[in-house]
This record gives C-alpha cells, sequence and structure tokens, in this order.
C-alpha cells in the first residue's frame, strides 16, 4: 500500500494543485464546518482526481462516510504532535481506516479533534505518529512548514526524516491565521523536500466549503 500511495502522490503535478487536487482538507469530523460526505461531493462536484479529509485525530469521517472506498479518495488524517519546542502536525495518507495501530492513537473525544488548546495538552511524539501511519500501510508528511516554530527547519525535518518521515507539505497557500504566524521562507519546504527525497504533497488547508 504504501508504494501505491507514494507512487500515486509523487505522480500528481504542481500544477494539478489545486485545481486537480487537494490533500489537505477538514470535515465537521474534527473543526471544519461541512458534513464529512458533504464536503466529498464538494470535490466531485469540482472534478477533482485527488481528494483528502484529513481530519484530525480522527478516522471517524471515513468510517461512516458512503464514499468511503471512492477511488477519487485517499485516506487521511492529521495528527497533533510536540516535539522538543514546537507543536507540529503529521498527515498520514493511504491508511487502512480499520488497522489497530493507527486507532490507538485516534483520539475518541470530540474535543482533541476541535480545539487547538486541547489538541495541544494531548499530543503525540512524531515519531510514534509516523510508525502507526507506516503499520495501517500509509505515508506520512509534515503538514505547512512554514509555520512550525523552530530556528531550523533544516534540523527539524532532517530529524523527522530520521524518524521515518516520507514526505512534506509543498504546495500550501498558507492563508488565514497561518499566513500570519509564519516562520520560515516558503521556498524552504520546496529546497528540503529536494536535499531529503521527500515526497512533495499540498491542499488548501480547508475548513469550510470548496467552492
Amino acid at each position: 500500500m504504501q508504494k501505491h500511495i507514494s507512487d500515486r502522490i509523487s505522480n500528481i503535478k504542481k500544477e494539478d494543485y489545486f485545481k486537480k487536487a487537494n490533500l489537505h482538507t477538514h470535515s465537521a469530523a474534527s473543526d471544519g464546518k461541512r458534513e464529512f460526505d458533504d464536503l466529498i461531493e464538494e470535490a466531485l462536484e469540482l472534478g477533482l482526481e485527488h481528494f483528502s479529509i484529513s481530519d484530525h485525530n480522527t478516522l471517524d469521517g471515513y468510517k461512516n462516510s458512503k464514499y468511503k472506498n471512492h477511488p477519487v479518495l485517499i485516506p487521511a488524517v492529521e495528527f497533533d504532535c510536540f516535539y522538543q519546542t514546537s507543536l507540529i502536525h503529521i498527515l498520514g495518507y493511504g491508511i487502512d481506516i480499520e488497522n489497530p495501530e493507527i486507532n490507538t492513537i485516534c483520539t475518541k473525544k470530540k474535543s482533541e479533534t476541535q480545539y487547538d488548546i486541547v489538541r495541544l495538552f494531548h499530543s503525540r511524539h512524531p515519531k510514534d505518529a509516523i510508525d502507526k501511519i507506516h503499520k495501517a500501510g500509509g505515508i506520512a508528511v509534515l503538514a505547512h512548514p512554514c509555520c512550525c516554530s523552530v530556528l531550523s527547519l533544516n534540523y527539524l525535518v532532517k530529524k523527522l526524516k530520521s524518524f521515518g518521515l516520507d514526505g512534506i507539505e509543498v504546495y500550501y497557500p498558507y492563508a488565514r491565521h497561518r499566513g500570519i504566524i509564519k516562520f520560515h521562507s516558503r521556498k524552504k519546504p520546496y529546497i528540503l523536500a529536494e536535499r531529503y527525497k521527500l515526497i512533495k504533497t499540498g491542499g488548501t488547508d480547508e475548513h469550510g466549503s470548496l467552492k
């Protein structure tokens, strides 16, 4: 599964983000506004060919979705992790949503999918998240890296790579608060992806409607 999903995402071209591919969105299953299946229907209406809903710390949306086996959909999750002095987000793509390993670090509390402060106090170690993603057949990707509050993004990515990180989010708009709370140049993720041979991914981080 890992090779299949890594090949699929690696073959998405830069120009396909965000017209044909959006791999970072959120539904009401975590802190988004749109219901899970409604968001998938919007993606299909827009003609997206690759689409992921990456709710925080939960796979419940996929488990309850009538579209969970749709070929356009790439199952995903976003884990809140804390490493050294920084809250970082690790995305898991192409995971088996029923895998018992990854479900051990998914939350059963709604508050841990919604509120930043609650998620901070229940964050995971990135190595644990990466390991569980791999055991579920997926690939692990660092989300919105320019917002990581570290002095050296290179050091962080190198360390995460040693934990098994597969990719880094390169095609990301840095809209809303993430456009203001930004610690690194938008060029840096691409440079690091090339340096450490990481898969380049992208998504809008939409929490509302796609339209």
